[in-house]
């Protein structure tokens, strides 16, 4: 192993291989005193890594060989899904920055430093980054978990090529190229960030080694942007990662979490650069600030649909904030021109099973009956939609009655306003849907389905005898849409399985949705039906709480076979599936 101080004058002279240098040159060059530089001459003559007119030998080329870097990984699987709106139409890589795309001008610096095996890890829209592979001749790894597993699943994936390796982002840009052929150790890349900061700090000893890391700091150095594996640092951090990923919850974890857990371990410099050469952009009022272009021209169409519906430019809309992903979409807020919205972003694939024709006529019923008080617009053929941000809302809390109270008000004056759609929204139909799409993904298959399929069936029969008049119905009446303003002003929001149906549905996902008892969901009738229910009426009501539990258990099933899992409610809706099913073929079949 050669010392630190070779290391810098050998790779000096590799890079330089026709200059000739006085020793007082290659002092300034080093930033060494000249006494270290002619000791160092002297000690490589006599190794002979040099010759005597001072130029690498091949014996000095062999000595660096080690420290050569090998490769980089680029990691460009992600959503991104803080970049929002840019983000939702391309991977943030592919942004243009400066008149450059982020990942090409990163592949372009990492080539010029003389790294030509460049892997590129590709998940979210990823046929958009295919046609790198042709233009600069780099692997394309495609990772299918990107949407449930953080990057350390990517790492998983190139593991094999660990080595001398750059790990680089896809979204980060540098102003100057910092990537070099030889590296004497690794190291992570840091900037001083002035006041507060959410990002990985680190502390590190004398020697500029990290030797502890924090989530968040104050006026530190933060990591950010590439990354450096050397070969010793990639051979314990390739086992740490077998180890741990086999493990579910390792698994949602960044690369970064099992470098923090194991920093005593795996060693790695932090290396300073200066926040004008590296940078991350983490929203777009961010970018704006770098490339101002995107002040007046985002080239999205999403922020051009907010520009159009609200009579603003481009440079009107601040403050973008990415919202929780709700189960079927994403939304950011933002401001515009003094007041607050939200811009919902379809789902891929939800025109699947979702009408977003029918959603945006409930939605004008809806806005018109003063039901849903945030309703902005929405494009019907692609299913975006603006809504008005509620300051401090809060949802319907199950255990507030107050609140039960104000939502079968609002489900009443839906279902009696007398408007239509032309729309119908059918449990059994959706049921025959999912059932299928579930037999082609095999997750249509366990005890006790049987018995669930066969009560709702007869269930179904039992219902078609049932006079009851269809109405508008919201489709999805649980405690998340149904939003509180700090007035007590509750508003029914996200009409996606709004149409024409049996009203008891909208009463069967309410109670389905929550951990009422029997008796407790009776209340609900009396409150809704404002008396209390005979037992043709009760037996109808608490038939749909089955049928609608059995409807979005299949809709779980389906959601999780694709990757987004659902969580606690499968196994609710499972439950009442079971519950009301029996309870409310108990009361028709006490009739016969």
């Amino acid at each position: 192993m050669i010392s630190e101080k070779q290391f810098k004058l050998l790779s000096f002279l590799q890079e330089h291989p026709q200059e000739e240098f006085t020793q007082r040159q290659l002092a300034e060059q080093l930033e060494v005193s000249l006494g270290t530089i002619n000791s160092l001459l002297k000690e490589m003559k006599e190794a002979n890594w040099i010759d005597q007119e001072g130029h690498l030998s091949e014996l000095g080329k062999e000595a660096l060989e080690p420290y050569r870097v090998q490769n980089a990984v680029i990691m460009a699987a992600g959503m991104s899904s803080r970049f929002a709106p840019l983000s939702y139409e391309l991977p943030k890589g592919l942004l243009k920055v400066k008149g450059e795309r982020l990942i090409e001008r990163e592949i372009e610096q990492l080539q010029e430093a003389g790294i030509e095996d460049i892997t590129v890890i590709v998940g979210y829209l990823q046929e958009k980054m295919f046609y790198l592979a042709e233009k600069y001749g780099v692997k394309i790894v495609v990772n299918n978990d990107y949407y449930k597993y953080n990057n350390c699943s990517s790492l998983m994936l190139v593991r094999d090529q660990l080595s001398n390796t750059y790990i680089c982002s896809s979204d980060n840009y540098f102003v100057e190229n910092p990537f070099e052929k030889y590296i004497y150790r690794g190291y992570y890349s840091t900037i001083f960030v002035e006041g507060e900061t959410d990002e990985y700090c680190a502390t590190e000893d004398s020697n500029n080694m990290i030797v502890d890391i924090q989530i968040g700091g104050k006026n530190t150095w933060a990591m950010v942007g590439h990354v450096y594996f050397d070969r010793a640092f990639s051979e314990k951090f390739v086992k740490i990662l077998e180890t741990e990923f086999k493990h579910v919850p390792y698994k949602e974890q960044l690369w970064e979490d099992y470098y923090t857990r194991n920093v005593h371990e795996l060693h790695l410099e932090a290396r300073h650069y200066s926040a004008d050469i590296v940078k991350e952009f983490d929203s777009l009022d961010e970018l704006r600030q770098f490339d101002d272009r995107y002040l007046m021209n985002s080239n999205s169409e999403i922020i051009d649909n907010i520009c159009k519906t609200l009579n603003c430019d481009a440079s009107d809309i601040v403050h973008i904030k990415p919202l929780k992903d709700g189960l079927t979409n994403t939304s950011f807020s933002f401001d515009c021109l003094g007041k607050k919205y939200v811009y919902r972003h379809p789902g891929r694939g939800t025109e699947k099973y979702i009408n977003r024709s029918s959603e945006a006529a409930s939605m004008e019923i809806a806005a018109k009956l003063q039901i849903d008080r945030t309703f902005v617009a929405m494009d019907k053929n692609e299913g975006w939609k603006i809504s008005e941000f509620i300051p401090n809302a809060r949802p319907l809390d199950y255990d507030n009655w107050d609140h039960v109270e104000k939502a079968m008000e609002l489900l009443r004056k839906l279902h009696q306003s007398g408007e239509k759609t032309t729309h119908n929204f059918d449990l059994f139909v959706g049921i025959d849907d999912f059932r299928e799409k579930l037999k082609a993904s095999n997750r249509f298959e366990f005890d006790g389905l049987d018995e669930l399929d066969k009560n709702i069936s007869t269930i179904r029969e039992f219902l078609k005898q049932d006079d009851t008049e269809r109405v508008l119905c919201h489709g999805d009446s649980y405690s998340p849409n149904f939003l509180l303003s700090e007035q007590e002003e509750m508003s029914l929001i996200d009409w996606e399985y709004s149409g024409m149906g049996d009203p008891a549905g909208d009463l069967g996902t309410f109670i389905g949705c929550s951990n009422y008892t029997v008796e407790q969901a009776e209340k609900v009738l009396e409150i809704y039906l404002q008396e209390v229910p005979d037992t043709k009426t009760k037996r109808h009501y608490l038939a749909y709480v089955a049928v609608t539990s059995y409807y979005w258990f299949l809709w779980a099933l389906f959601q999780e076979s694709v990757g987004k899992p659902v969580g606690e409610f499968l196994y609710t809706w499972y439950r009442f599936t079971r519950q009301y099913g029996q309870l409310s073929l108990e009361l028709y079949l006490g009739e016969k």
